[in-house]
């Protein structure tokens, strides 16, 4: 097998590239072939070969998804993503770091999230970092040294958030170029875009971002504070016509589903440009939570009837975190896909689990992985059969009190300290009525 900087800068590569240059559809499966010599993972193997077919019938939402792909993207993110992305980060990546997950009999994660600053131009209601403290921050050198330690690791995709990770504009851009091989992807509420900042997105090619919006204007000012939706729409306008890859990045709530969940709302996300939409539902995290937003469990199932239909129909890459277990074999968290590591340094197993032994200033990235807490996630994983169920806090709360307990684990807040049990509490009843639905669902497709 070929090193990733081999791969990278090889002939046939390059070769497969140019053909994609010149007539992106007409010569894209010819890429897909090149690939599927270099996959060492039956899996891999049969995700191409899925697509391949895919592309034969160009009246399949795949053929529409990748023709966006191929054609919205400016030549040089369009390069970063098949290289960095599909290869880097993917066919050479995973098997990668799955060696050294079973050397090292510990969870070694795709990608890490991590958070430049917690501070922030905007006050959201329920942000799910409200907590943390707001002048922490992670030092370029140590962003720095978690990249580098995880390419050692086979990662090679990392996702920043916050905070407003664009508060530090000029260090990630430092970043994502002297990071070239890795793929880069942003949260952020896009008010701070700009014409000059996409300039520099534009020629690295190897950052995109989840554009957090909450529904249509209403809803996202409602929660995200005045004219805040016409500054998100003016930023997915100066993006496409940069040619930068991005999505949106919803929570739903009590209070919005109806209108994330909406046709209208996705077709009009496609419209402005969005590839992917990620899917968030409410967690009541910390002592400012608003318990009521939480969605019930016959508003959740709706959102999972209603994505899946979107899927068959329409040319975007959509994923709800919750409701889509069952295609990761249940919860990703605690390193087994991704982990996070807050702007002070503390690394959790989840963003939205504020539980952790060590901290990034003063371990590595490979110690950290082989924390208390981390290894309970190994150790438990998954947390139902049911991968409708698969987080443990929102579906399997006794789980998580099972694991921080067990561990010894602090609580990351420093707002308020929150302890496992009173969190866990506030989610006991919501998942017991979701495991009845749940159940139901689960049973009709399996």
């Amino acid at each position: 097998m070929l090193s990733i900087k081999q791969l990278a800068e090889s002939i046939a590569l390059k070769e497969g590239l140019h053909y994609v240059e010149k007539n992106p559809m007409e010569n894209f499966p010819k890429l897909l072939k090149w690939g599927e010599k270099f996959a060492s993972r039956e899996d891999h193997k049969m995700e191409i070969n899925d697509v391949a077919k895919n592309m034969k019938d160009h009246t399949t939402v795949t053929y529409k998804f990748i023709e966006r792909v191929l054609t919205e993207l400016n030549q040089e993110v369009r390069k970063k993503f098949l290289v960095n992305f599909i290869i880097n980060s993917g066919l050479v990546g995973i098997p990668e770091s799955t060696k050294i997950q079973e050397k090292e009999k510990c969870n070694i994660p795709w990608a890490i999230l991590l958070d430049p600053t917690a501070s922030c131009n905007l006050k959201c209601i329920g942000c799910w970092a409200a907590e943390y403290n707001k002048g922490d921050s992670l030092s370029y050198e140590t962003i720095d040294r978690i990249i580098t330690e995880g390419k050692d690791l086979g990662i090679h995709m990392y996702i920043f958030s916050g905070g407003e990770p664009l508060v530090r504009k000029e260090d990630i851009l430092k970043i994502i170029k002297n990071h070239s091989d890795c793929m880069f992807l942003s949260f952020t509420n896009a008010t701070l875009i700009d014409e000059k900042f996409a300039d520099e997105v534009a020629k690295s090619g190897n950052l995109t971002f989840a554009i957090s919006v909450e529904g249509f204007e209403k809803e996202t000012d409602m929660r995200r504070g005045a004219n805040t939706y016409q500054r998100v729409l003016l930023a997915m306008d100066i993006l496409k016509n940069h040619g930068i890859g991005f999505g949106f990045s919803s929570c739903y709530t009590s209070k919005n589903y109806l209108s994330i969940g909406s046709e209208e709302y996705i077709d009009f996300m496609i419209k402005k440009g969005c590839l992917f939409g990620w899917l968030f539902t409410y967690m009541p995290l910390g002592k400012d939570a608003v318990p009521e937003l939480m969605v019930t469990p016959e508003q959740r199932k709706f959102m999972y009837e209603r994505v899946h239909a979107y899927r068959k129909e329409k040319p975007i890459f959509l994923m709800d975190f919750w409701n889509d277990g069952e295609y990761v074999n249940g919860c990703i968290a605690g390193g087994r896909r991704y982990l996070h590591i807050n702007a002070s340094g503390d690394v959790e197993p989840c963003a939205f689990i504020h539980y952790a032994n060590v901290n990034i200033n003063d371990t590595s990235l490979l110690e950290a992985l082989k924390s208390p807490i981390f290894k309970q996630y190994n150790k438990n994983q998954p947390f139902n059969d049911n991968h409708l169920r698969p987080c443990p806090l929102l579906d399997n709360p006794e789980k998580l009190r099972e694991m921080v307990h067990a561990s010894n684990a602090h609580s990351t807040q420093p707002e308020d300290e929150e302890n496992v049990d009173d969190l866990t509490a506030k989610c006991q009843g919501k998942s017991a009525e979701w495991t009845i639905i749940a159940d139901e669902l689960w049973s009709k497709s399996h």
